[in-house]
């Protein structure tokens, strides 16, 4: 198999036999970077939904979420089996307890085979990793860190609101209880050059995680990140630097480490730039096109 990267349809392919697909949830609650806690406005790239563009309405149930999204799944193709995915905001930022009842509810589901939670960092008490470590006895548990940049000037622009010690902390007591760790990596944040998008990746390849997505700076109205490009524009890729940077990352990237995600389709009617990103089968074509050329593999440039 001319397999360029360790792409999650394979893991999940050899993991589970089969094709697993997300179903995106809500869980109800908020950010500490959006309810004063830490600060007010978020993340200046994040949109009023928090991420959660495509989750489900918390105004259902989990159990209602997960089957409004079987049946839109399964209106398209035979589909047998899911992740849970809690993506809207900040996934553990509430009382364990409630985070046991729509956790447990969503592994519930027996056509569920994977619980992932998306969270920051600095929201992961002793308590809800010892529930997150529980629930991995039952089913696997995936924890999403939204790294973006271990630069700290970025850090600061984009008032992530933590520090990277926070978040390699929070990998080792993760890894500590059995749970996989995914990071979220944004390329093209403004101001960072090549090089420190990939000393990023070298970064993340001394800490024990298991998966990577790796995302393109996508600006989005309403943000911060809006008011910022229009005031003072700043560099974003077309199509081929993008590749070109992917396959960089690739080259570099331990070849263990899943890769999750390579590209995003940011909401269409959100969108500002760079519009070309919406086209998300065309970008994904031409990085496989691309990697064949140049004969790139992911690791084999790493150096661990």
């Amino acid at each position: 198999m001319d397999r360029r990267y360790y792409s999650l349809d394979s893991h999940l392919k050899e993991t589970f036999g089969e094709k697993v697909y997300k179903i995106t949830l809500n869980g109800g609650m908020t950010c500490p970077n959006r309810d004063g806690h830490i600060g007010t406005g978020g993340c200046i790239f994040c949109s009023a939904n928090g991420s959660g563009d495509f989750a489900g309405s918390p105004d259902l149930s989990v159990t209602e979420q997960l089957a409004g999204g079987k049946r839109l799944l399964r209106s398209k193709r035979p589909i047998q089996s899911y992740i849970a995915y809690f993506q809207a905001f900040t996934n553990t930022y509430a009382p364990a307890a409630y985070l046991e009842k729509i956790f447990t509810e969503a592994i519930s589901d027996p056509d569920v085979k994977v619980l992932s939670v998306a969270t920051r960092p600095d929201c992961l008490g002793r308590d809800v990793i010892e529930l997150l470590s529980r629930l991995n006895r039952i089913k696997p548990v995936w924890v999403e860190l939204g790294l973006q940049t271990i630069h700290p000037q970025t850090v600061r622009m984009i008032r992530r609101g933590y520090d990277t010690g926070v978040f390699s902390q929070a990998v080792r007591d993760l890894r500590a209880a059995g749970i996989d760790v995914i990071v979220h990596v944004i390329l093209y944040l403004p101001g960072e050059t090549p090089e420190m998008m990939l000393e990023t990746i070298d970064y993340l390849n001394r800490c024990d995680i298991q998966g990577i997505k790796l995302q393109l700076l996508h600006v989005l109205e309403g943000t911060d990140l809006a008011h910022l490009y229009r005031s003072a524009p700043f560099h974003l890729p077309d199509l081929e630097e993008y590749i070109h940077m992917l396959g960089q990352c690739i080259l570099r990237l331990r070849p263990d480490i899943v890769i999750h995600r390579l590209t995003g389709d940011g909401p269409k009617d959100l969108l500002i730039a760079p519009l070309w990103t919406s086209a998300k089968r065309t970008v994904l074509n031409r990085l496989h096109q691309y990697l064949k050329q140049n004969n790139i593999w992911q690791g084999k440039e790493y150096h661990g």
